[in-house]
């Protein structure tokens, strides 16, 4: 059954357009997008500052709400995994890592992922549908519902299930929702999008706005890497790197996030640590190391804490900036590699479509 049109699809200046075509005065798009994401008011008809006409029409047209909570779990840690179902039946997860001065929240993009990354557990779902702009945006809104009165969702990080770059369109879309000031109203530079390598679309998606990039490195060879992040096949390191070298959003604006798993006798020699600081050469950055999370039917797991302290202290040595991450919410497979709804009705493996 088709649903009705959401107003969560539209940044401002989309919703703007479409109700000037539909006779309804612009200027109205600003109210809705005040009481959507400023007020949290999602019934059309408490809307007040609209007329009860107008009021009575729209919510004729349009939805406002585009997933539901369907369970929360808690960490020990106070991380909060939320399973959310979309109108379709579809469940998505989102994460929300509560830190001293800011709560971050994990939103996904796709139901499933088409990638494979050999040590992810979204990998094994295969791939069912790219998230609509909506149910991206709709994360944010459900997550904020989940903390405290006082408090509120500071950062966004496109890291959940799904390659974001293979659903640009509405990545771009309710980006601009997360930083209208009118909106959302989020600091793009508190935004990260993560991708595996999907070369074609980074340029396009860092020109939109100074937001941060993050690439999912895991390895220092393409050997390695071709097993790790399959993608890597088709836009190996070589091609990957010299783009975000070339790229002036890059080398004139902020540096690149890299995430490196470790996996035991995988990715974690001396040798491996001592390529990354010549791989990664004139491109600023900074490496984060995450330890792998494991995961039912997975085969990788973490290497020793001190194989980890070596390995981050020769990428130090070697002139990097370095990050050892700790795992947040693995007790309830909210971690790193984690996401992977055992409820979530399977997907197939599809094609990139590039």
């Amino acid at each position: 059954m088709k649903h009705p049109a959401n107003l969560k699809d539209h940044s401002l200046e989309s919703l703007r357009e479409r109700f000037v075509s539909e006779g309804v005065p612009a200027y109205r798009a600003a109210q809705i997008m005040n009481w959507l994401y400023k007020r949290g008011t999602e019934d059309i008809h408490q809307m007040t500052d609209l007329s009860v006409a107008l009021r009575e029409q729209l919510a004729s047209v349009w939805e406002t709400r585009a997933v539901d909570v369907r369970k929360a779990e808690r960490s020990v840690d106070g991380t909060q995994k939320l399973a959310l179902a979309t109108k379709d039946e579809r469940l998505i997860e989102a994460v929300i890592i509560p830190e001293a001065k800011r709560n971050t929240l994990c939103i996904s993009t796709q139901v499933g992922c088409a990638l494979a990354c050999d040590f992810c557990a979204t990998g094994t779902m295969g791939f069912t549908r790219n998230l609509t702009t909506a149910e991206i945006v709709d994360q944010v809104c459900r997550a904020k519902e989940r903390v405290g009165e006082d408090e509120t969702i500071s950062n966004v990080v496109f890291m959940g299930m799904g390659e974001p770059l293979l659903n640009l369109a509405a990545v771009k879309e309710s980006i601009r929702i997360m930083i209208d000031p009118r909106a959302m109203g989020l600091a793009p530079r508190r935004i990260t999008v993560s991708t595996a390598g999907v070369v074609p679309k980074i340029s396009e998606l860092i020109a939109m706005a100074p937001i941060n990039l993050a690439v999912s490195l895991h390895a220092a060879t393409n050997a390695v890497r071709d097993i790790l992040v399959p993608i890597n096949k088709k836009f190996p390191l070589e091609v990957l790197l010299g783009l975000l070298r070339s790229d002036e959003n890059v080398t004139r604006k902020r540096p690149v996030f890299f995430e490196y798993t470790l996996l035991e006798g995988v990715n974690d020699s001396i040798d491996d640590a001592k390529r990354l600081p010549g791989l990664l050469r004139d491109i600023p950055c900074k490496m984060n190391l995450i330890p792998a999370n494991s995961h039912p039917g997975g085969r990788y797991q973490a290497p020793a804490q001190d194989v980890m302290d070596r390995f981050a202290e020769t990428v130090y040595n070697g002139g990097m900036r370095v990050t050892l991450r700790r795992s947040r919410g693995a007790d309830i497979a909210a971690a790193c590699g984690q996401l992977a709804n055992t409820e979530t009705t399977a997907g197939t493996s599809v094609e990139i479509p590039i």
